[in-house]
């Protein structure tokens, strides 16, 4: 069975609807099957530069039968074809894709980690992912997607996020 691939998609900068229409449907055509889109939301910059806009974020969800390495080749191939720049660490951009997971591959290299490291701790990448897949359990973890966002809403300190009208 094909294992399904996770990326968070997220845009501050330029027609942040279209960036993320945009990547979709360049995964979509890279899928080995059907793909899972959640709700997009406007969320507060984390950790970026003073002054940075608001970003608009999703999670995508498909079958992918190539390596890991192909899902990030591809994953800034997309952040390229966007126009992103990468001037500053966390600084506004076009386009992000981060890979969150690729079925029950665990991997740490220099450029990739797999699942992502901090995706238990962002509201902004759970809150589309439990639209798609509550029950999902990542490699390394205990919990579901659904516990670990319930985990976060207790946390008043963890940034909110307000839903935005879908692609």
């Amino acid at each position: 069975m094909t294992p399904r691939a996770g990326i968070a998609l997220g845009s501050n900068l330029g027609d942040r609807l279209a960036h993320l229409q945009a990547a979709r449907d360049f995964f979509r055509e890279i899928s080995s099957g059907d793909l899972l889109q959640g709700k997009i939301y406007q969320t507060a910059p984390v950790a970026c530069p003073d002054g940075s806009p608001d970003f608009l974020n999703t999670v995508i969800d498909f079958p992918f039968a190539g390596s890991p390495r192909d899902l990030l080749d591809a994953a800034m191939e997309i952040e390229r074809r966007r126009g992103r720049i990468r001037a500053e660490r966390n600084g506004p951009r076009t386009l992000d894709a981060d890979l969150l997971y690729l079925g029950e591959t665990v991997l740490a290299e220099p450029d990739l980690i797999l699942p992502h490291p901090r995706l238990h701790l962002r509201r902004f990448v759970l809150e589309p992912l439990h639209d798609i897949r509550p029950d999902l359990v990542l490699p390394g973890q205990s919990e579901s997607v659904a516990s670990l966002l319930a985990a976060l809403a207790k946390d008043e300190s963890a940034p909110s996020i307000l839903p935005c009208p879908g692609l």
